[in-house]
């Protein structure tokens, strides 16, 4: 075993430094523990990677009672989104429904809030590292790692988070777990564009060509998405045919078309559903993408990740300040409740409004007639926009 340069101690190692990383190390600082956050990429390789961003109500919540409160001044409030088929939008009111709003707050720009306030208050963060290894979970665990300049050094830790993503190497670590899947047989064609804003909410269209998302970014820069195969080729792609696409799956008789302007950006994103039980081994949990991820149109993940971390911070401030034994037995089940629901939401507005390879006239018909009972109906309508913004945390 390489000899370790240094050795830290402290009460939680956190192998992830994004949004929901930081955010748990926020939490557990004004809870008063220590921690220390650790992430192979650097700091500007994520505040530079753009991700969507739809914050739930109570995730919003979450950033203000943690003293990050950028969101209420920067980020811009929804009170609603259109459902549009048959070349018609129809609005779902929030407000009117769920008595409630979303926020529209780049996935970077919480991860700025967070690194600056973590920054601020001392705390540890070690970005750029590489070859993490995480030993002892079951008794004593210890984090490894190599530092820029080649030095392997060492966390001692009381607990570890694993909040490494998608491709988390902490969840290997959880033995005997069970893995549920869903492939999806359709990607996300998703275009940076500087243009403006072609409409006040964000529009989710089913078209007979397929789905198409209207969102937002900036005055200047928006994000559009329409469905493709999982295979096709950005490249391949001009900026006309781009927009040829998109103004044809949102065209309609009201005579609705998008703003348009250069293409900066344009990428095909997969997507999946994913769910690993249990989140926890011996004194190692996971939260975040390391442990679940949904389709993105149901905007769950960010808010599935702050939501684990909230429940991570009372389940960890149990355990370790008031020596509740069993508190980390209970994070599983407590975090899955969420999670599923999350899993149903996603999945339900993926298949209502993408199209299927392959699909009959009836299959085309069945569709169109699921998104007009819920549109017609105000207990259809309300279970959207419930879903939407965000169950209470409980």
């Amino acid at each position: 075993m390489t000899p370790v340069a240094s050795t830290t101690r402290t009460q939680v190692a956190i192998v992830g430094g994004g949004p929901a990383g930081l955010m748990l190390s926020r939490l557990l600082h004004l809870a008063g523990l220590d921690s220390v956050v650790i992430d192979n990429r650097s700091a500007g390789t994520i505040e530079t990677t753009h991700r969507a961003g739809i914050l739930e109500r109570d995730s919003v919540r979450l950033l203000v009672d943690a003293g990050v409160d950028r969101v209420l001044t920067d980020g811009q409030r929804h009170e609603g989104i259109a459902l549009r088929f048959g070349g018609v939008s129809h609005r779902i009111d929030f407000e009117a429904l769920a008595g409630s709003a979303c926020w529209l707050y780049p996935q970077t720009d919480v991860f700025v809030d967070l690194h600056r306030a973590r920054t601020a208050d001392g705390g540890d963060l070690r970005y750029g590292i590489s070859d993490t290894e995480v030993t002892d979970v079951l008794t004593a665990p210890r984090v490894r790692y190599t530092d820029a300049d080649g030095r392997r050094h060492e966390i001692a830790a009381r607990l570890v988070v694993g909040a490494d993503g998608s491709r988390s190497g902490c969840r290997a670590l959880v033995t005997a777990a069970t893995q549920y899947f869903r492939e999806y047989p359709f990607a996300w064609f998703g275009v940076l564009v500087q243009a403006p804003r072609s409409a006040p909410e964000l529009i989710y269209t089913r078209a007979a060509r397929g789905f198409a998302l209207v969102s937002q970014r900036t005055a200047t820069v928006q994000r559009l998405y329409f469905q493709c195969d999982p295979a096709e080729n950005p490249d391949d792609w001009s900026d006309d045919r781009i927009w040829a696409e998109l103004q044809g799956r949102l065209a309609g008789q009201d005579g609705f078309r998008l703003q348009e302007g250069p293409v900066l950006e344009r990428t095909v994103l997969p997507f999946r559903s994913f769910v690993q039980a249990p989140m926890r081994h011996g004194r190692l949990l996971l939260a975040g993408d390391a442990a679940h991820t949904v389709p993105p149109t149901g905007a769950k993940g960010l808010n599935l990740a702050l939501a684990d971390v909230r429940l991570l911070a009372e389940t960890i401030e149990q355990a370790l300040v008031r020596n509740d034994a069993t508190a980390l037995e209970r994070y599983t089940a407590r975090a899955l409740e969420r999670v599923w629901r999350a899993q149903h939401f996603s999945y339900w507005l993926t298949t209502m409004l993408h199209r299927a390879d392959g699909a009959s006239e009836f299959d085309e018909q069945r569709q169109l007639g699921e998104l007009t009972s819920l549109v017609s109906s105000r207990a259809g309508s309300a279970y959207l926009a419930e879903g939407y913004t965000g169950w209470p945390a409980r």
